[in-house]
């Protein structure tokens, strides 16, 4: 099965070149699969969150080797890293960051519109579609006030797959959730890597979570355990 991420060597360092230089990652080889399942993990401060905006193209690595699908990422301009992100990688926080004016159908919309430049129909069919998959098809015109915290997690995970992802990365995607709504995301997310196959990376720090995943990658201090 061929990776969909592949890291060789990455390192990255905030304040380079002033005193207070700090290094956070430090030479990480990493390779995700096509339709993995995989938690990170780690404590507080050890560079998760930094991993996964390098792996997710928002951040660039000091130095190293990041692969997309195939791509070398260090060959390609803002322009081109924007594309391929929005091509191939849907995002999920746990901070839902959905538009407050918008209604739960257009906010999913939202990544289509951008990428088109309109509400085609094409668009609006797949979050209809997207909505009901994740149980919120009697909300459609609902506004995220009007949404409890787990609906609107259920509509940022609909958002993060419009545009059919072949990767998706979760910045702790349940920590602002209660138990029962932390397994029903956690189970939403089992299902799409099962039936559309898009590879999943979940930062957790909750152990049960992260026990039920295929493959744990713990990183301490800026570096890959073993």
């Amino acid at each position: 099965m061929a990776n969909i991420v592949e890291l060789h060597q990455i390192r990255k360092s905030y304040g380079e070149g002033t005193p207070v230089a700090t290094e956070v990652l430090h030479g990480l080889d990493l390779a995700i699969a096509e339709g993995e399942f995989a938690a990170l993990t780690g404590p507080s401060g050890s560079g998760k969150s930094t991993l996964l905006n390098i792996i997710g193209l928002l951040e660039r690595a000091s130095s190293g080797e990041l692969r997309i699908d195939g791509q070398d990422t260090a060959q390609l301009n803002d322009a081109a890293l924007t594309a391929l992100r929005g091509r191939t990688i849907g995002f999920i926080f746990q901070f839902h960051h959905l538009l407050p004016a918008f209604t739960a159908l257009e906010n999913v919309m939202m990544p289509a519109i951008i990428d088109s430049g309109w509400a085609t129909a094409k668009a609006q069919d797949q979050a209809l579609r997207l909505l009901d998959q994740v149980g919120l098809k009697d909300a459609l015109h609902k506004r995220p006030a009007q949404l409890s915290g787990g609906m609107q997690q259920r509509v940022a995970i609909a958002r993060a797959l419009s545009l059919s992802p072949r990767l998706i990365l979760a910045d702790e995607p349940t920590g602002n959730l209660d138990t029962h709504s932390a397994n029903d995301i956690f189970e939403l997310l089992e299902s799409v890597n099962h039936t559309q196959q898009s590879a999943c990376l979940i930062v957790t720090h909750d152990p049960r979570l992260a026990a039920r995943c295929q493959r744990q990658i713990q990183i301490v201090d800026g570096q890959l355990l073993p």
